[in-house]
């Protein structure tokens, strides 16, 4: 086959191998620029981008004010990764992996970083004691779902979808390999559905979430109808959970924040200002994000 590659003895980087994200990937970490984020009046600085990471973060931001957490308003301001936002300094203090989401916690009398979509989670979920199981085994079960999740999404993102949609050019193999492997991850869940109301049981908790973002997504088309492509239509018990979560009027919410529906989200009120309000339907699929 005349496109068979052989490694070479040792690996250089290829600028140009990138595909959409050549201009922004590296295999270097740190600051490329200077870059002092913004700051609000909440309590809470989220710096994120549409995406099923960062909506992990901003549904479960919604679920707390909609469940009367008056305390949990943020300001969730918009890192466009495509640009390269993410490696502002302002945003490597926060994040040095340079990956959205990144939270700045500002409720107590000392600032501090929270990164990485599960950690935040599970912080704002013992923080406000909320969609989270206080003693086992209900605990270990939804720890065990949300690290599932955290585990899995790699090879649906930038396994699957990566091959599927960004890469330069499309190859059987890899895409077979993570098709593969993207079914088996929605047969896990649909077994597991099958049994239980929610994944980690009768109880919606961030487990749900941090799932929901990304299964919900590719049910729901992501990845150029990737639902037809992998049949994701057969999986009834992830399409009756999706569709459950879908009305929840935090993820109607949350789906839109960071997206181009919605830049920046500062208030309640900002919810208003959408244009096209048939976004706030929840059979739609999201918004694309910036």
């Amino acid at each position: 086959m005349s496109d068979v590659y052989t490694p070479p003895k040792v690996w250089t980087v290829d600028a140009d191998n990138g595909g959409q994200f050549s201009a922004v990937n590296r295999p270097t970490a740190g600051a490329r620029s200077d870059v002092v984020l913004p700051h609000g009046a909440h309590p809470f600085q989220l710096y994120s981008l549409g995406t099923p990471n960062g909506v992990k973060v901003t549904i479960m931001f919604e679920e707390l004010l909609e469940a009367g957490f008056s305390e949990a308003e943020y300001d969730a301001w918009l890192i466009k990764i495509f640009a390269g936002d993410q490696f502002g300094s302002g945003f490597v203090d926060l994040n040095p992996n340079s990956k959205i989401p990144a939270l700045l916690d500002r409720s107590g009398p000392t600032p501090f970083r929270v990164f990485e979509s599960g950690a935040i989670l599970l912080h704002l979920a013992e923080k406000f004691d909320f969609l989270l199981p206080k003693t086992n085994p209900a605990r270990a079960e939804c720890l065990s779902w949300l690290m599932w999740q955290m585990g899995s999404a790699p090879f649906m993102g930038g396994g699957f979808g990566h091959f599927y949609v960004y890469a330069p050019e499309r190859y059987k193999y890899p895409i077979d390999r993570y098709a593969m492997e993207t079914k088996r991850l929605f047969d896990v869940a649909d077994q597991q559905l099958g049994k239980t109301e929610y994944l980690a049981g009768g109880d919606y908790t961030v487990a749900d979430i941090a799932a929901y973002t990304w299964l919900g997504n590719l049910f729901h088309g992501a990845y150029n109808r990737c639902d037809i492509f992998l049949s994701l239509d057969e999986y009834q018990n992830v399409a009756r959970w999706v569709r459950a979560i879908d009305q929840r009027p935090g993820a109607i919410r949350g789906r839109l924040v960071n997206s181009q529906a919605m830049a920046e989200r500062h208030s309640a009120a900002d919810f208003d200002a959408v244009e096209d309000r048939s976004l706030f339907n929840p059979v739609r699929t999201r918004p694309d994000v910036l």
